[in-house]
Order: structure tokens, then C-alpha cells, then sequence
């Protein structure tokens, strides 16, 4: 059993591109390789506990698609017709 200020040692093989990008953003950021895989695999967790349905993820973009009508889907055929309509009148 962890108790809450316990740490461990973890080992982890990555490639050499990894590491390079690794000690390269430690460098540029003044921290350390152990703080930036904390936080990255903190933030993994914390996405993976948090996962938005595909529909929350794009219900931003769902909707009248700028139209300004909302209900445009649903009366599409109406209007199409009165189109054709107006067209072919002569």
C-alpha cells in the first residue's frame, strides 16, 4: 500500500527521437525529465477519467451551420420544391 507522499522509481524505455525531444524541452523550460513526465502522464489520467462522448466533443459544431435558420434540415424539401416551383413557372 502508496501513502500519499510515497514515491517510487519507474523506469521507462523510450526512442532516441523521445529522449531528444524530452531533454530538449526540459532545457528550454528549466525543469526536469521527472516533472514533465509527471505532469504528462497527470494529464493523461486526468483526460482518460474525463472522456467526452462523441457528441459532446462536437456539439459546438451541431446546429444551423451559420445559416441563421435553425430549422433548415427539417424543412429543406419545402423549400426545394418552392424552388423548383418558381423556376419552371412560366
Amino acid at each position: 500500500m502508496y501513502y500519499k507522499n510515497e514515491t517510487i522509481m519507474l523506469n521507462v524505455r523510450i526512442d532516441k527521437d523521445l529522449e531528444k525531444k524530452l531533454t530538449n524541452y526540459s532545457l528550454e523550460n528549466n525543469s526536469t525529465k521527472s516533472a514533465i513526465v509527471k505532469e504528462a502522464l497527470a494529464l493523461y489520467f486526468t483526460k482518460k477519467e474525463t472522456r467526452e462522448t462523441a457528441y459532446e466533443m462536437g456539439s459546438g459544431l451541431f446546429g444551423n451551420a451559420g445559416s441563421g435558420n435553425a430549422n433548415a434540415s427539417t424543412t429543406y424539401k419545402k423549400k426545394l420544391k418552392q424552388k423548383l416551383n418558381e423556376k419552371h413557372a412560366h
